[in-house]
């Protein structure tokens, strides 16, 4: 059994911001999920064409912004061109999506803390991961409290841990798939990030007893978010900032 090392992180993250109360992996998103209280928030970075991190969830462009095809085809010029508010809301129209950087600068600012979901252009894990975390090491540098980088994707921890050794790791996971957890420890892993459902009280207990921690997505009803604590899980991600209290 290894011990658990301390936890900087709070219970409670802000998923892309503010969940679906704002324009995801906005500014306006995130600013609007401190005016809930919280402390601590998810977003999803990959690369421009011309390797500048931004944060973007899909592989394309239509659903959130006004742009189209591939994100990761277009140079960073490009993209800070496009509306990435006005899908969500009139009163968001304008809205640009944000990099990395600006980001980092609005929680460092404020003392708000980050989980970065590496979310590469397909073909690019490896390479994002790499690029993502230099930017996260230099941009948080001297910071207490540095960026959880998180990703479904093992090619892309591996590529940050490469470049930032120093940068605290999660595994994502949507299934148990086989090798997950040799991997999670391959990789120097000190959390798992799964799906809500697929915690029970002997894969949280195996966790813990491996010194990694315990966290949820996307969590936005009571009864989950109750049977997690029960659990003793160690963070739960939401879109529901209106919901819940990260306080409580």
């Amino acid at each position: 059994m290894l011990p658990l090392a301390p936890w900087p992180y709070p219970r409670w993250i802000a998923h892309r911001g503010a969940g679906k109360l704002a324009p995801e992996n906005t500014l306006a998103a995130f600013r609007l999920g401190a005016q809930y209280g919280y402390r601590m928030f998810e977003c999803d970075a990959k690369l421009s064409a011309d390797g500048v991190p931004f944060l973007l969830h899909d592989a394309t462009l239509d659903r959130t912004t006004t742009g189209h095809g591939t994100g990761g085809d277009l140079p960073w010029s490009q993209l800070a061109q496009l509306d990435a508010g006005g899908w969500h809301s009139r009163s968001y129209a304008g809205e640009p999506l944000p990099t990395l950087e600006h980001l980092a600068r609005y929680c460092i600012a404020n003392t708000f803390l980050l989980n970065i979901e590496i979310k590469p252009t397909p073909g690019l894990e490896e390479k994002t991961g790499r690029v993502v975390a230099e930017h996260a090491a230099r941009l948080w540098q001297g910071q207490a409290v540095p960026p959880l980088l998180s990703s479904f994707r093992p090619e892309a921890l591996a590529g940050a841990r490469a470049t930032a050794p120093q940068l605290p790791r999660a595994l994502l996971l949507d299934t148990l798939w086989n090798g997950w957890h040799g991997v999670a420890r391959e990789l120097g892993c000190v959390a798992i990030v799964c799906n809500h459902a697929l915690w029970d009280a002997a894969l949280v207990a195996q966790m813990h007893a491996d010194g990694l921690r315990a966290l949820s997505y996307t969590v936005n009803d009571e009864w989950a978010a109750q049977r997690l604590i029960d659990l003793g899980t160690d963070g739960t991600i939401t879109d529901r900032v209106d919901l819940f209290s990260p306080a409580a």
